[in-house]
Formats: C-alpha cells, sequence, structure tokens
C-alpha cells in the first residue's frame, strides 16, 4: 500500500483534536510526571450504572480439595516483566527487537461501569465483525477487555477466550482512571483500583473465558507511580504501545491503515479498538494492514510472545 503523507498527517491530527476532547483509551505516549498517558480516547457514558445478567456458563467455584492450579478465566502462566524500583508494577511499550519482525495487535473492548443504558437502548460495544475477520486472517491478537464489556457480552467473552488465536487481558472493570487528571474519567483510589483490577478478572471467570493472561492496561493509558503502586499487589504487567491506530471514531479505513503502516517497527504494539460505537472502521482498516504488513515480511504475535522474546 502507498503511504499517502496528506491522510497520515490528517489521521495524527484528528487523533490529537479527538484526544484534547474526549476521555477514554488508546491513545500516543505523551509523557506525564512519573508515568505516561493517552492522546486519543472513548467517549465516556454519562447514564446511570446498570449490570448484566452473569452468564450462564459461568464455571463454578473450586471446591476445598480440588487440585492446586488456576481457575478457568484468572491470569494464566505467561511471561511477565520484573517489578520495577521498589516493587513498582512494570510497564511494556515495545520489544526491543532488530531482526524478528513481529507486531503485535491489541484490540480494547471497552465499556464502562455506566454504559449499560445506553447498550440497552441498542448501541453496540462490541466488534464481532472485527474478530471474525482476524479468525479468518489467522491473526494472533491480545483483547484488552473491560469486565463490564464480558458482563454484557458473555458469549462473546467465552467466545474470544476459549479461542487459542486471542488472548484477553484486563483493562479494568470500570474503565476508571487509576490517574487523574485523565480525559474527564472518574478516579479511583489506590483500593478501590486494585478491587477494579479484580473485579474484572472475575467477570472473565464468569464469563468462561480461559485464555487469560497477567496484563493490565490503564483506562486512557493514564498511570503515575502511584497508580503502578497499587497495582503491583495484581503481579500483572501494564502493557502500553508505540503505535496509535486513529481508529477512535475515524470514518476513514484507508487513514486508519496508513497511520499504523506508518508507525509499525519490529516488535511494536499496535493499540486499536473492539467497540463498534466507538470505532466503526476497525474492521476495514485490518483487511488492509495485515496482508500488507505481510507483505513486508511482518509476523504478527500476541503480546505475551513480545513479552517472552
Amino acid at each position: 500500500m502507498t503511504i499517502s503523507v496528506r491522510k497520515v498527517a490528517a489521521a495524527a491530527a484528528l487523533s490529537a483534536a479527538l484526544g484534547a476532547a474526549l476521555a477514554g483509551c488508546g491513545g500516543g505516549n505523551g509523557t506525564s510526571e512519573g508515568g505516561r498517558e493517552a492522546r486519543l480516547g472513548d467517549s465516556p457514558g454519562t447514564a446511570p450504572s446498570s449490570s448484566a445478567p452473569a452468564s450462564p456458563d459461568a464455571p463454578a467455584a473450586a471446591e476445598p480439595n480440588a487440585p492446586v492450579g488456576p481457575l478457568p478465566g484468572a491470569p494464566g502462566k505467561a511471561p511477565t516483566m520484573a517489578p520495577g524500583p521498589n516493587g513498582l508494577t512494570p510497564v511494556f511499550e515495545r520489544a526491543k527487537q532488530t531482526g524478528d519482525k513481529t507486531v503485535a495487535l491489541t484490540f480494547d473492548a471497552d465499556m464502562t461501569s455506566d454504559q449499560g443504558p445506553r447498550a440497552a437502548a441498542g448501541e453496540r460495544f462490541d466488534n464481532p465483525q472485527l474478530i471474525a475477520t482476524l479468525r479468518g486472517l489467522k491473526v494472533p491478537s491480545t483483547i484488552f477487555m473491560t469486565g463490564r464489556w464480558a458482563e454484557e457480552y458473555p458469549d462473546q467473552a467465552k467466545s474470544i477466550g476459549t479461542d487459542p488465536n486471542f488472548e484477553i487481558a484486563n483493562h479494568s472493570y470500570s474503565h476508571h482512571a487509576f490517574k487523574s487528571p485523565c480525559y474527564g474519567l472518574p478516579a479511583l483510589d489506590g483500593e478501590a483500583a486494585r478491587a477494579d483490577v479484580d473485579r474484572a478478572f472475575a467477570a472473565f471467570r464468569k464469563a468462561g473465558a480461559l485464555n487469560t493472561v497477567p496484563y493490565f492496561r490503564f483506562p486512557g493509558g493514564c498511570y503515575d507511580d502511584q497508580a503502578l503502586r497499587a497495582l503491583s499487589p495484581a503481579k500483572v504487567t501494564a502493557v502500553q504501545w508505540d503505535v496509535v491506530s486513529g481508529d477512535a471514531f475515524a470514518k476513514d479505513p484507508d487513514a486508519v491503515a496508513e497511520q499504523v503502516l506508518a508507525g509499525v517497527k519490529p516488535g511494536s504494539v499496535v493499540v486499536m479498538h473492539c467497540t463498534r460505537s466507538a470505532a466503526p472502521v476497525t474492521e476495514e482498516a485490518i483487511q488492509k494492514i495485515v496482508p500488507e504488513l505481510r507483505r513486508r515480511g511482518y509476523r504478527f504475535v500476541k503480546v505475551s510472545e513480545l513479552i517472552g522474546k
């Protein structure tokens, strides 16, 4: 695919404009004191909170004398990074590679805790066609899912979480901020932040998702040392990105594809979205991105493979 400088510039400008005005996840790598903040976001919900019924396929709790091991849907034994200074949660952004041309496509399945009424009214926070396309193209991917999304779409969470093509990582339960300010998102304190992470993993278990990994993506991409300290008991690796797709609220799949293709390097982590209402052209963009990167010699991998190198 020929890269259009004009389209890339336009997409970047749109990303910056949206990020300045909107709250959500999947942005750039702007540095903040003690951490990083995203530049691009998903629209925050304003309706009162609502919860979906638990999946009828939810696994039963382990018996007292059950064999020792992770519960179905608990974080698996995927590779993690060593803790940072003073035990802070480690942060992964990109694999430092020179020869092996691998790239990880990641998709944020966003739904905030107060968006139940919007879903009930017909707004779609899922994107089953995107998942079908990734399966059809045989693209291993990492889905950063909120617990609220798993509650709203338990059958899809189970389907994704039992497909070896995918791994499910934690994107919090509520999609509230772990650092303030963060694009107007409600903020959680340290104790509530850790509980939010645990609640998301519990939602994955209820949905029957098995292929979960001990990775976490901060809502809005916003974090600082205090957030990393609050997250450290969860023993997860925080996963950011080095390539912003610009797919949030985009209307031109070509511009999204070109922005990704212009930014990918060996070992890159690309942030995209798995929410139809907030990222309606992502599936079309994937149909352009995947064959072109393969033509360039890239191999698609999950985040766990990049971290394990």
